[in-house]
């Protein structure tokens, strides 16, 4: 039976190369191809008999045999010949109006938006997770950011040039520290995904170009640079950067919540790490929640609304799931500080969407996150460490099923670990960016999808 390619325009039933199992080069592969789906208007996720043909690879994405009889496509191979190129400029209708839309948002999101009043409602503190776990993930977290001296010091040879990607080219150590990602290359492939949308924005500075635009914006949330400090760097004024900034932040939030994240239950079976489901093999979602610092509000009554109990301090609130190999598929909106995690998954889409889960599905979480009875109705257990009530102590039993859940839980702490290598959530927000705070949060844990894997497939 001959097996049509999946890239538009393309006519080939020759067969091909199957998509690849890596979460990251499986979305380089769906983004390659620009491929939409005509119900759901968003990138098109491939099918487990999909090919792309031969006709879209360079001779180079292959390597010979040690017999020479045949080509092998390498494994970090991405489709790039398309009969489409040409009309890449010519945006598609839909993109367009999209782009417009996002304009509009962005610049009624920007006016000062209150953060939600959920004040003096009751909260569920969340435990601290075991030592050991937390140490690990943060050497994970290091591990994740390498900091070099000669990055640091490296703005600062020519005072006088104006700051642009482009001298970092050929710095893939530099484009890490700055953006989280490998080198240019990765950096050019996000803008790609992002789509032609961002040429379409608009902005008061001209003299920056879109990818320093962007270059920009990621060094704010990398780093969380004061906006007079990007100005210099950049030769442009505080309140540009602000605008740069704010109006991506917008964006980016979404361009990239076109995307759906969101796995079908047989993907995440492809893609479970072994041991992960000898154990738990019916698990869709690895649930936590997160908090990041926030500059006192001046109203009393968003004071109470963001303080934190278990942070000691005013913040914003969000929940954050992965999937079992350490894909980040769920952000939630953020709350302030005083919200509990149950009532965050019951304003969530995990609760209001019934086509998420299936009967039978499990979701992990901690014991702080306490929603059984919302998904027992729909046949979806919620698998959490064992709580004393009342007994001086556990079954050995159940302490080995805790400890067992506790090693693969510490998988949503590591992209939680992931997501704030960019310093913006590990930092006070500024008063000024409270308003787009759930967009930050969103922003930051998304992008972690397009950065290596944390999760190895044998955990």
């Amino acid at each position: 039976m001959p097996q049509y390619c999946c890239v538009p325009e393309c006519k080939s039933r020759q067969g091909g190369h199957n998509f690849p199992k890596d979460s990251g080069l499986r979305l380089k592969w769906r983004v390659a191809i620009n491929r939409v789906c005509s119900k759901t208007k968003r990138l098109w996720n491939p099918g487990r008999y999909s090919v792309v043909c031969a006709k879209h690879f360079t001779p180079s994405d292959y390597r010979e045999t040690l017999t020479g009889n045949y080509r092998c496509l390498k494994s970090t191979a991405v489709p790039t010949i398309f009969n489409f190129v040409e009309k890449a400029n010519n945006a598609d209708p839909s993109v367009t109006a999209r782009a417009e839309r996002a304009q509009k948002r962005s610049e009624l999101l920007l006016e000062n938006v209150p953060v939600p009043d959920i004040g003096n409602e009751e909260v569920i503190v969340t435990e601290p997770g075991e030592i050991s776990d937390a140490v690990e993930a943060e050497e994970i977290v290091k591990a994740e950011e390498p900091v070099q001296a000669g990055v640091q010091c490296s703005i600062l040879t020519d005072a006088g040039s104006k700051y642009s990607v482009q001298q970092f080219v050929d710095n893939p150590d530099a484009i890490m520290y700055y953006t989280g990602f490998e080198n240019y290359e990765h950096f050019t492939f996000f803008l790609k995904v992002l789509g032609p949308a961002a040429y379409s924005l608009n902005y008061e500075s001209k003299s920056l170009s879109v990818e320093d635009h962007l270059f920009l914006t990621l060094i704010k949330l990398r780093l969380a640079k004061d906006d007079k400090d990007l100005g210099f760097l950049f030769k442009v004024s505080s309140s540009t950067v602000s605008k740069i900034v704010n109006t991506w932040v917008v964006f980016m939030y979404y361009q990239l919540s076109e995307i759906d994240f969101w796995p079908d239950k047989q993907t995440v079976q492809e893609h479970m790490p072994t041991d992960f489901k000898a154990k738990f093999p019916k698990t869709r979602v690895i649930l936590d929640a997160t908090e990041i610092p926030i500059h006192k509000p001046d109203n009393v009554a968003d004071q109470s609304a963001t303080f934190s109990t278990y942070k000691n301090r005013n913040t914003l609130k969000a929940v954050v799931g992965c999937s079992p190999r350490g894909v980040c598929t769920y952000v939630s909106e953020a709350y302030g500080g005083s919200t509990s995690d149950r009532q965050i998954i019951e304003r969530s889409s995990l609760l209001q969407d019934k086509t998420l889960f299936c009967p039978g599905d499990s979701i992990m979480a901690d014991r702080g996150i306490m929603v059984q009875d919302l998904f027992a109705g729909r046949d979806v257990h919620v698998n959490t460490p064992s709580m004393l009530k009342g007994k001086s102590q556990l079954e050995p039993d159940t302490v080995i099923r805790d400890r067992r859940v506790a090693s693969k839980r510490i998988h949503v702490e590591r992209l939680i670990g992931l997501g704030k290598t960019y310093k913006i959530l590990k930092r006070e927000l500024h008063s000024k960016k409270v308003p787009l705070g759930g967009m930050i949060i969103k922003v930051c844990f998304l992008m972690s999808n397009f950065r290596r894997s944390i999760v190895s497939k044998y955990a």
